[in-house]
């Protein structure tokens, strides 16, 4: 199947050889130039302008949680989409003047809800006269200028994201993806934009996108042979110079990577996953980052450049849409040319309007197709279920989620070389809001489970390399000696250790004893009763982002790989419940896994 109309190589040589020029919102270059100096008593000539940021939009047009088939709303009460961004955007706009201002995003933007999952599996934009993302229509009518690539533009595969870029009227921006042949830019590394001042001469704006070195693990089966991910350092130090001898006044980096400095996958890949702050400090020349992929809100953050001892200013707003950053840039004309002499940075709670009714009304028959797709009735549940208290408990819902794949991958090996090693399952509780009710289940239930778009693998593991998964596993709990209360609020999520990278494995019987420090913490592991013997070989039942190695979770990655499939664990998840007809947790829910304190359980 073709990239889209032109090839994917046109494509890399089109953008390793140029550039992405000014999107909508730009002024038109002026010719005069200022004034030079200062001279007679005149004030120096300035300039400011607002640069506004997005990141992590994951697929959130309308404040709307398809999961739940209601307004979304959490414990802070924030509130998501790009409905509520464009109304923030309109009105920063209308105080700065439209043509003062730049809108960019960091990526993230068509994976995450079953809006953006519909475009790209149900009714997919590659589709002969497919419709136009949602995504795509909204970025475009808020007048977008750049947006760089998230590793989760992969996840559907690079003819997705090249539809998608296609229907998009602002640039992709992509400095570190480059083709895996030519190790030409894959996407417009850059792009320069053209603010008009009341003296004369422009100020030009320039906007590097950097994408995360993940990708080349977390989406291998979509890029590998096709593209690589060098570092974000290395890429900012070759492009950042360039774009100052092009006559950049200013130059922006918009990094789908967190500010951290740590990664997720190890020595998986020489480059680091969160790199934001690295960039700001290394390399010299920046003047602002919108940083992205961590989903933290970070308001104002200034970095140190080491060689030139210039503040750098870091923001990250909220995912979702749940906050814009602004960028504020005070410029001085001096020695003939624009300089930044400050930057400031805040984040807007979207939160505090009301969705922009252009956007809604654009997108409303699409919003109504998904809310119809996402509650048909696929079958029936004897009981409710519920992931409140997964984090901490062996609960039928995960247990569900292991019943899946653990059939799924028997199946897979029926007959073959593997057929009579034991199956073992991993799954973690990736929301803990998601329910199975008693009586009717829907799509929305069953994909509630599974609002990744992973796939799922087996994996040959051994019984010692068990006992380390689980210890890492463990990690993520807080230690708490016995006889010291138990607050739940408090027990999980050790040095942020995100619930998604914990794993429940079923088929074993362990505990976890929390009042250990990590890496003891696994006790009495058994399979059918006996100790679990350490040479023993067992297939594990995994996802792919924790097989290629998310999380850094040991052996996993390095394992063999006996079967994978194509296809999302969430539908499969959806086959099965229709297969079934109706899900009775009596079948497969059991208490594999407990937390205790010197043997004695927690709960």
């Amino acid at each position: 199947m073709p990239l889209n109309r032109r090839t994917f190589l046109e494509r890399s040589a089109a953008a390793g050889a140029g550039v992405a020029i000014a999107g909508s919102a730009v002024a038109p270059a002026a010719a005069a130039e200022p004034e030079r100096g200062h001279g007679h008593g005149r004030p120096p000539k300035r300039y400011a302008f607002t640069v506004m940021g997005t990141t992590d939009l994951h697929g959130n047009v309308f404040n709307w949680d398809y999961f739940t088939d209601k307004e979304f709303d959490d414990k802070a009460h924030n509130d998501v989409g790009l409905a509520k961004i464009s109304t923030l955007v309109n009105r920063v706009r209308e105080e700065k003047g439209r043509g003062n201002t730049l809108l960019i995003d960091a990526g993230d933007t068509i994976q995450g809800t079953q809006l953006s999952y519909y475009y790209a599996k149900v009714d997919p934009i590659t589709a002969e006269r497919g419709p136009v993302h949602p995504m795509a229509q909204a970025m475009n009518a808020i007048g977008y200028d750049a947006a760089a690539l998230g590793n989760h533009e992969f996840n559907y595969g690079i003819p997705v994201l090249r539809k998608f870029e296609e229907q998009c009227d602002f640039p992709l921006l992509g400095a570190n993806a480059l083709d895996a042949r030519t190790l030409c830019p894959a996407f417009a590394p850059y792009s320069m934009h053209r603010l008009r001042t009341p003296y004369g001469r422009d100020v030009r704006v320039a906007v590097l996108g950097l994408t995360n070195p993940g990708i080349a693990i977390w989406d291998k089966q979509n890029v590998s042979g096709r593209m690589v991910f060098p570092g974000l350092e290395e890429q900012a130090a070759k492009w950042v110079p360039k774009l100052r001898s092009m006559g950049a006044d200013v130059v922006i980096v918009s990094a789908h990577s967190g500010s951290s400095g740590t990664s997720s996958y190890g020595d998986q890949v020489p480059y680091i996953e969160n790199a934001a702050g690295l960039v700001a400090e290394q390399v010299p020349g920046i003047d602002a980052i919108l940083v992205g992929h961590a989903h933290t809100e970070i308001a104002e953050h200034f970095v140190t450049n080491k060689e030139t001892g210039k503040q750098v200013v870091l923001s990250e707003p909220l995912k979702w849409g749940q906050r814009l950053t602004l960028f504020d840039f005070d410029l001085v004309w001096e020695r003939g040319r624009w300089s930044v002499e400050k930057v400031a940075a805040q984040v807007l709670n979207s939160n505090t309007v009301a969705e922009d009714e252009e956007i809604t009304r654009l997108l409303g028959d699409e919003h109504k197709k998904v809310v119809a797709y996402v509650n048909q009735v696929i079958g029936t549940s004897t009981a409710s279920m519920s992931t409140a208290d997964a984090p901490w408990k062996d609960e039928p819902i995960i247990d569900l989620i292991n019943q899946v794949q653990t059939e799924t991958v028997k199946a897979a090996l029926a007959g073959g070389q593997w057929a009579t090693l034991p199956v073992l399952s991993q799954a973690s509780c990736f929301s803990r809001t998601a329910a199975i009710p008693a009586g009717e289940v829907t799509i929305r239930d069953a994909a509630g489970l599974y609002p990744f778009e992973n796939t799922l693998e087996a994996r040959l593991v051994t019984g010692s390399q068990l006992k380390e998964y689980l210890e890492f596993s463990a990690r993520y709990y807080v230690r708490t000696p016995a006889g010291a209360p138990v607050d739940t609020s408090r027990l999980t999520n050790a040095d942020g250790i995100p619930d998604y990278n914990y794993d429940a494995v079923s088929g074993l019987m362990y505990e976890i004893d929390i009042a250990k420090p990590a890496g003891s913490r696994i006790v009495n592991l058994s399979f059918e009763g006996r100790a679990v013997d350490p040479a023993a070989q067992f297939v594990l039942a995994v996802n792919n982002y924790r097989a290629s190695g998310g999380g850094n979770f040991p052996h996993i990655a390095r394992a063999q790989q006996l079967w994978a499939n194509s296809e999302e664990i969430r539908n499969t998840i959806i086959s099965w419940v229709q297969a079934k007809g109706t899900v009775d947790p009596a079948s497969f829910a059991s208490v594999g896994w407990k937390l205790t304190r010197e043997g004695t359980p927690v709960f």
